[in-house]
């Protein structure tokens, strides 16, 4: 084959084909006309390749069908591009999707830990059959305090965020079995009521809420989303509605994992407020005021802001907005 004559006889198509994929403007029949236009260059170069191997005309040629597909096929925007959606849209509508369910596993965590604790007060017994009073007055005395402050406060954040992280994406990813979510609230819960039980026991009540409040109100709320997750989507499996379970999963899956994302970000605050603010010498009050606007900054991204973003339309679904960034052309 000529190749040169058949660059000839051919450039003015792909020609046509290179101002066709760069119009952003394209109306329905520039629509078909770039599809056709595409497949026509696209034999061309098959053509090309079969009688000459790669030569430039047929690498130029295959950068303007790339080109041309992008408009039809899509792309991705940009991950800076798509950051601004991601936190005003698309992450606080899938936390506001579960603040009832929230609430429900806080209420939950916050009673059972309450029954725990009161029993261990009210009762000898429950603390003798745990362990030694030298231990317990150990823990009271020096563990429960040293215990935020024994490791650098870098260290100490990084370890606490990587754990939480981890407890929060399981509470997620193994929500759908429906045991999992119910055993990590109760042993949450339990381990909880049970520390605070021993510090009233041993009259260091007071010391409990100053080191556990300023980081714990966000850290907790934190599990309580995830695990609030985890169970819509065991109930989506459950009660998939109109749905088929399959799609069902895959929407509350796809939406949910925004959940985990955010929740990554959000325990990674509640981490730095418990390696530097807790174990700090500032006052406990300004301490724990800390810890209150955090969890206050939260609340209000998930309900208000959150509110705004499903009411515009937005569902959390991040397949949803890679579907909705994409440049289809058709008419």
């Amino acid at each position: 084959m000529d190749l040169d004559a058949f660059h000839e006889a051919r450039r003015p198509e792909w020609d046509r084909l290179d101002v066709l994929a760069r119009d952003r403007t394209l109306d329905g029949a520039g629509a078909d006309e770039l599809i056709e236009r595409y497949q026509a260059g696209a034999s061309d170069l098959s053509i090309i390749k079969t009688s000459a191997g790669s030569t430039p005309v047929g690498d130029s040629l295959s950068v303007s069908l790339s080109r041309a597909r992008l408009r039809f096929t899509g792309t991705g925007e940009n991950l800076l591009a798509a950051m601004p959606r991601f936190f005003l849209l698309q992450l606080p509508a899938a936390l506001y999707r579960v603040r009832w369910l929230t609430l429900a596993v806080a209420v939950a965590t916050v009673a059972i830990a309450a029954l725990v604790a009161g029993w261990a007060v009210a009762d000898p017994r429950v603390l003798a059959a745990l362990g030694t009073d030298a231990d317990f007055q150990k823990l009271v005395d020096e563990d429960f305090v040293n215990y935020y402050s024994e490791n650098p406060a870098a260290a100490f954040t990084g370890l606490v965020w990587t754990n939480n992280a981890w407890i929060a994406a399981q509470c997620i990813a193994f929500g759908i079995l429906g045991v999992f979510v119910p055993y990590v609230i109760v042993q949450n819960a339990a381990n909880v009521g049970l520390t605070a039980g021993i510090m009233f026991s041993y009259g260091e009540g007071d010391t409990f809420f100053q080191y556990i409040l300023p980081h714990g109100l966000l850290e907790l709320t934190a599990v309580f989303v995830a695990a609030a997750a985890g169970l819509r989507i065991f109930w989506a499996w459950v009660a998939p509605g109109a749905r088929t379970r399959g799609e069902a999963l895959a929407t509350e899956g796809r939406a949910l994992f925004t959940v985990a994302i955010g929740l990554v970000i959000v325990l990674f605050v509640s981490g730095v407020i418990e390696g530097f603010v807790t174990p700090s010498p500032l006052p406990w009050q300004l301490k724990i005021a800390i810890g209150a606007i955090a969890l206050l900054a939260f609340l209000a991204y998930m309900v208000i802001v959150g509110g705004r973003a499903v009411r515009a339309g937005e569902s959390g679904d991040l397949v949803e907005f890679d579907s909705g960034s994409r440049r289809i052309v058709a008419g």
